[in-house]
């Protein structure tokens, strides 16, 4: 492949990859097709760079290296489509199985012929069971256009990888890898895409801002290198391996720059948690802006969308910026509240106003006229939508995770997260979450319209 056309499109791919991971770490969906982004951008950056090693063994070793990344887009995309819904995985571990089957083919590519053949037929049945996942997930979604666009992405993605993996001779292998970073980033585009209209976010203004930024970061540093390979009149490996460095580094500092400056300002202005903490409200702010869709009328969504909103809103409540981000921040109630508390109406105030409306609304959930000698807790079908989000949103319970410890609890939290460990399963927890959140939307809704 050319080498221009191989910068660009692996400096693509590769701020693609960083931003959907960077967008929600915390869904497997954006994480993973973010992982197979970046994997095929190292895929690429390892064929470009192996016609310039002077060293046989070593243009080798990177064709090898090649051969072996290019199975991880497989890998990820096929856990991107396993983790399309929001429902707990059908197995607990399923990012360490992830995790091992990535290393597991990476290895069997570097291997020799028999291992790679294997890892070639294991690639393939991940494949076809990422297409059958997706159309059984597209066959239960109402939004035909959003729908068929993911379907067609997976199709032509899945295609150009067969092709690739099994090394079919119809066309060029140069080629097939420039198609992947087509299919591939269109695959990503359509999973964000998919994802911005669960949350009821906007796409676009904040991916273009996040492009734009890195697209300059990435042609001023790489520039420089491109014009050192212009003077020296050819194209070495050294300059060359500096030219994908540098701009693969340029773009990682933009797309996390948030984050950079959250780390910076806790080492920098250790002594000032006052100042640190405004720093990150701003900047929080300033992120959730590009991401609300002014274009939503939420007062004319019908109730299964709004409930929908709603179960994002009420998932988010711990996390404040994200949270901003939320269309239910502009709700009507919202600014009414505000106004009321003469509090101006910007970004954070509003994710904070609707924290506190979730909050009462979930306090709602509470059946009245009970009382337990062991405190507001109980085990019966009258508290399960109560429990569902007051523990694990209201007081940051997490009950499935191996990390979470009782040691800072009080007797009545210990006591409901041990009732959730031992009696109620996290897919059913999760089914209650959602019919939880259908109530809490009534309410919200019934304060809007009144």
């Amino acid at each position: 492949m050319d080498m221009v056309l191989a910068f660009f499109t692996f400096a693509f791919a590769l701020w693609l990859g960083l931003y959907l991971i960077q967008r929600d770490p915390h869904k497997r969906r954006l994480r993973y097709s973010g992982f197979g982004l970046i994997a095929y951008a190292l895929a690429l950056a390892a064929d470009s760079l192996s016609p310039y090693a002077g060293d046989p063994s070593l243009a080798a070793s990177l064709a090898q290296v090649n051969r072996a990344l290019i199975f991880l887009p497989a890998v990820f995309w096929t856990a991107a489509a396993f983790s399309l819904t929001d429902e707990p995985p059908s197995f607990r571990h399923f990012d360490l199985v992830v995790g091992t089957l990535a290393v597991v083919l990476f290895i069997m590519g570097l291997a020799g012929d028999t291992a790679y053949t294997i890892a070639d037929i294991l690639a393939t049945i991940l494949l076809l069971a990422a297409l059958v996942k997706a159309w059984r997930f597209a066959r239960q979604l109402q939004f035909r256009r959003r729908v068929g666009i993911l379907i067609t992405a997976a199709l032509f993605f899945s295609l150009t990888m067969g092709l690739i993996i099994l090394y079919l001779d119809w066309l060029p292998r140069d080629l097939l890898l420039f198609t992947l970073g087509f299919d591939l980033p269109f695959l990503g585009f359509a999973i964000a895409a998919l994802d911005a209209f669960d949350e009821g976010e906007a796409l676009l203004p904040d991916a273009l801002r996040s492009l734009v930024i890195s697209a300059f970061a990435a042609l001023l540093f790489g520039g420089l290198i491109a014009l050192g390979i212009a003077l020296n009149g050819a194209t070495t490996f050294p300059l060359a391996a500096l030219l994908f460095g540098i701009t693969a580094a340029a773009i990682l500092l933009q797309v996390y720059g948030a984050t950079l400056q959250a780390v910076a300002d806790r080492l920098a202005l250790r002594r000032q948690p006052g100042m640190v903490q405004a720093r990150a409200e701003l900047r929080a702010a300033a992120d959730a802006l590009p991401r609300l869709n002014p274009s939503l009328d939420l007062l004319n969504l019908n109730e299964d969308e709004f409930a929908r909103l709603t179960r994002r809103a009420i998932s988010h409540m711990s996390d404040l910026p994200r949270l901003a981000a939320s269309p239910l921040t502009q709700l009507p109630i919202i600014e009414a509240r505000l106004k009321a508390r003469g509090v101006q109406a910007n970004t954070l105030e509003r994710a904070a106003e609707l924290k506190s409306l979730l909050t009462e609304c979930i306090l709602r959930l509470k059946p009245e006229g009970v009382v337990l000698a062991k405190g507001d807790f109980g085990t019966t079908g009258e508290w399960r939508h109560y429990n569902a989000l007051y523990f694990p949103y209201v007081v940051g319970l997490r009950p499935y995770s191996q990390n979470h410890h009782a040691d800072d609890l009080s007797e009545t939290e210990r006591m409901a997260l041990a009732w959730f460990r031992a009696e109620v399963p996290e897919r059913t927890l999760h089914n209650w979450q959602n019919a939880a959140a259908k109530l809490i939307a009534q309410q919200l809704m019934e304060v809007s319209y009144a």
